[in-house]
């Protein structure tokens, strides 16, 4: 072998080190534990202008802030994780919540899930969806849209995603018999969540990382706080 192949190999070996060693720099993922999911008070309004009224609740819980309408608690069965590394990146899992909403006094949907769902086809949506998972088939009622805003706090492990919007899903509209109802802004959602660091590799948060690419810059248009 030539010398001109050998510095060959070792210069590309150090392009890839290059490359590569951001990556390795130690980056916290976190994944949700505990917190709230709340409602706005625009979600009924805009429901009931459809004729979907909400007649009851159950096992819900105070909203946050005060003035939202509903609030449901994360369930710890949630693995929804994220990285910090670059703003804020989801990675995979979904957030689980415990708590049920009746319209018409005669559907009852909850124990809402939210996680990301590939090839969706919604204008504005984040790849978000949040399911029903009180129905067998765990219809996705509504698209999310990327949160207008993320804080989070790593030194108390707290994440707010706050003026999430929910957009009716075409699997909910084709439920409510009006497919042009696919996309409507349908109310405002807001996350406070409590979260724990989880350890990873370098590599295996390159890998997952990458995986992540395309829900990262649905992403990318938000605005991001970090508090240390």
């Amino acid at each position: 072998m030539r010398f001109s192949h050998i510095a060959g190999i070792v210069g590309c070996t150090t392009a890839a080190f290059i490359t590569i060693a951001p990556i390795q720099v130690e980056a916290a993922t976190f994944k949700v534990e505990s917190g709230v999911t709340s409602i706005d008070r625009d979600h009924e309004n805009i429901l009931r202008s459809i004729g979907l009224i909400i007649t009851g609740t159950e096992d819900t819980v105070p909203p946050i802030p005060s003035d939202y309408l509903v609030g449901f608690q994360i369930d710890s069965a949630s693995n929804f994780t994220f990285s910090d590394e670059g703003g804020f990146t989801p990675l995979f899992g979904t957030i689980e919540h415990i708590g049920t909403v009746t319209f018409n006094e005669q559907t009852t949907v909850g124990n809402f899930s939210i996680g990301f769902a590939p090839g969706r086809t919604i204008p504005n949506a984040s790849g978000l969806v949040l399911r029903d998972t009180i129905s067998s088939a765990n219809p996705i009622l509504f698209d999310l849209g990327a949160p207008q805003s993320v804080i989070f706090d790593e030194q108390n492990l707290t994440l707010t995603l706050a003026d999430v919007q929910l957009l009716i899903s075409p699997e909910f509209a084709q439920t409510l018999g009006d497919s042009s109802l696919a996309g409507l802004f349908a109310g405002t959602a807001r996350i406070d969540a409590k979260v724990a660091a989880v350890p990873e590799p370098g590599s295996a948060l390159a890998i997952l990382a990458a995986g992540a690419a395309l829900l990262a810059a649905r992403f990318s248009t938000q605005k991001t706080k970090y508090i240390y």
